[in-house]
């Protein structure tokens, strides 16, 4: 097709050649340029969490494009402050810095763990994170992402990673020494496959990192912004990092990014210390408030939680009349993860060309990542042409 030609005529190939051209999308829907309707169980990559053209979301973002679009953080932008607010008011008592997506965010954060290091006697950089966990492209996130996938061609990278398994306290609290200064992880590794820090594992590393006086970072750029059925996917465990990364869901499809930092370490940074030219621009917090209203008034935290359940039920009907082809589901409220017999790339073109729109993941995994404002009728759209694809999908290894 000619958008296919053009595309990698001038596009760098970093991307695999698209499938299809999307030039338009309403609620939990999309349409191609050829005219087919799809139903979205990909968000975006858990970014449209109201869905397309959320009527609020429309109104607020057009009214804030005639009032002001940027004007760059030399001045206070009050629907930055504003939102800062809110953000404190459902995590905790702390401040906010904003960027523009999530790997700068994670990039603040491990630039705060440089600030922590810092004081006291000697410097301590080393940072703890998770196996399969992905924390962005840029370098320093890219660094703490272990997959050689996300690596290859970029090292050396920056020094000072160490990885450890996921849910395995011990593993954590053998790999802390004299220059370790934080521990990273996320509530729900999204690109490393749907896997679920446990609560009980959550709580011990807030318990580990007290005790060595570390720093607690959480990353909640996929899982965060209602989508597991809690505002932050990390609060279903009771604990409070110290600080946290945001992007995706928070802008409702416009890019904005942030960091909550709690109080005792919020004045590690310093003016002059960190910046960003775009980070918190009215128009991006115009579209979070939106964002965060619709959540408030549709009660998005508890719907996530009940059609999540009801969309885990399905596929768990799934998992029983295909048993040689669905090995496994992972995840919390509307993030869920279906583990494979094979590899997720012929599934999500079989879905495709069935009308439904799903993404891979690490793992062998097919990743469902529907709009927070799905209804109950869609999502049984959706588990029915997944069990129809379902049908024609035909792993190439084979399950005893």
């Amino acid at each position: 097709m000619d958008f296919i030609r053009k595309h990698q005529t001038f596009l760098i190939g970093n991307y695999a050649p698209p499938a299809i051209e999307i030039v338009r999308g309403k609620g939990s829907h999309l349409w191609d340029s050829q005219g087919k309707k799809y139903l979205d169980f990909t968000s975006g990559i858990a970014v449209t969490n109201l869905g397309h053209s959320h009527p609020e979301w429309i109104k607020q973002v057009q009214h804030q494009v005639e009032l002001l679009a940027h004007c760059s953080n030399l001045y206070s932008i009050p629907e930055q402050v504003r939102l800062a607010e809110r953000l404190a008011r459902k995590i905790g008592p702390g401040k906010v810095l904003f960027c523009n997506s999530g790997a700068e965010a994670n990039e603040a954060l491990i630039k705060l763990s440089r600030l922590h290091g810092e004081q006291g006697e000697g410097k301590r950089t080393k940072i703890l994170v998770a196996r399969n966990g992905f924390h962005g492209r840029t370098l320093g996130a890219l660094s703490a992402t272990e997959s050689s996938k996300y690596r290859k061609g970029f090292e050396p990278l920056l020094p000072g990673f160490v990885f450890c398994k996921l849910n395995e306290l011990s593993d954590f609290e053998n790999a802390i020494d004299d220059e370790t200064v934080a521990i990273l992880v996320e509530s729900i590794q999204g690109e490393g496959g749907l896997h679920v820090s446990s609560d009980s594992f959550l709580q011990g590393i807030e318990k580990l990192c007290q005790k060595n006086n570390l720093l607690f970072l959480m990353d909640e750029v996929q899982a965060g912004i209602a989508r597991t059925g809690e505002f932050l996917g990390y609060q279903k465990s009771g604990v409070q990092p110290d600080a946290i990364a945001m992007a995706k869901g928070l802008g409702g499809g416009f890019p904005i990014g942030a960091i909550w930092v709690k109080d005792s370490s919020s004045s590690l940074f310093t003016p002059g210390s960190h910046g960003t030219t775009f980070g918190g621009s009215p128009l991006a917090c115009s579209a979070a408030h939106a964002v965060l209203d619709v959540i408030e008034k549709e009660d998005l935290i508890a719907q996530a939680k009940v059609l999540g359940d009801y969309l885990l039920q399905g596929i768990q009907k799934l998992a029983e009349n295909f048993p040689k082809k669905i090995l496994e589901i992972r995840g919390r409220g509307l993030m869920l993860g279906v583990q494979l017999a094979d590899e997720p790339g012929e599934l999500v073109s079989i879905l495709r060309d069935n009308g439904l729109l799903a993404v891979g993941a690490a793992g062998q995994t097919l990743r469902l990542l529907p709009p927070l404002t799905i209804t109950q009728d869609e999502i049984d759209q959706g588990l029915k042409i997944l069990r129809q694809s379902l049908s024609a999908f035909e792993p190439k290894k084979i399950v005893p």
